[in-house]
């Protein structure tokens, strides 16, 4: 398998594991503390995108040659670039059209993951440096 392929498989386990944290801080924060699902979204995605970046700086595009400031800084941009994009989708899809919180979650996810996360991340944030 290609190393192109292995580390898009990567980094797809790794928005996946940080994906499980957000859904059930998200699920907690929702159902459990009655807080709006936009906020709860915000919250969720703030501390899985903790620990997805902890899992992508090492694991998936075993990205330490650069800086961890570096890195983190444009992890930043892209991760309030994401939340915006979420929670303005699931605004849109609960508060508006009210479709299952849930489904909503999972549907704006996987658009925004694969369209906007991915594509930056692996471009931008943890692009290795040519020697």
């Amino acid at each position: 398998m290609s190393s192109r392929v292995v580390t898009f498989l990567k980094a797809q386990l790794s928005a996946f594991l940080g994906g499980l944290f957000d859904f059930g801080v998200y699920s907690a924060c929702y159902k459990l503390l009655h807080i709006s699902a936009p906020f709860s979204n915000a919250i969720s995605g703030g501390l899985g995108a903790v620990v997805n970046f902890l899992i992508n700086r090492y694991w998936s595009f075993g990205s330490t040659q650069n800086s961890v400031g570096s890195q983190l800084w444009k992890f930043v941009i892209v991760v309030s670039g994401s939340i915006l994009l979420k929670s303005t989708g699931i605004h849109f899809l609960v508060d508006v059209y009210r479709f299952n919180f849930l489904f909503s979650k999972l549907l704006v996810e996987l658009l925004v993951s694969l369209g906007f996360n991915y594509t930056l991340q692996r471009f931008w944030v943890f692009k290795a440096n040519k020697q």
